[in-house]
């Protein structure tokens, strides 16, 4: 696999190193999300609860921080030297949803 992007068909080739590492943070996201349910279940105070919750919001902000940081190395940086100016509109769009 190649790290170039396909932005013409809204895909992207990713290496098996990229792959790994986003599976991973989502795996532990969802090991996080499923602990902050049995805490639920279980009755557990609020404010465990919401440290747990805190956790999870930090472990996604990473994970966009991973997946933006390749977006603009790979296929950002490929539109551009290209002339394909609308992907710098799209990508302010996305940090304008990720900076809400």
């Amino acid at each position: 696999m190649t790290s170039q992007c396909c932005c013409v068909k809204k895909t992207k080739e990713r290496d098996e190193k990229e792959i790994k590492s986003l599976i991973n943070r989502l795996s532990r996201i969802e090991g996080q999300i499923r602990g902050i349910r049995g805490m639920i279940e279980k009755d557990a105070y609020c404010t465990d609860i919401l440290t747990q919750s805190a956790a999870v919001g930090a472990a996604i902000d990473a994970f966009n921080r991973e997946l933006l940081s390749s977006h603009i190395r790979t296929c950002v940086a490929d539109d551009i030297r290209r002339g394909n100016d609308e992907t710098v509109d799209e990508l302010l769009d996305i940090l304008r949803k990720l900076m809400k």
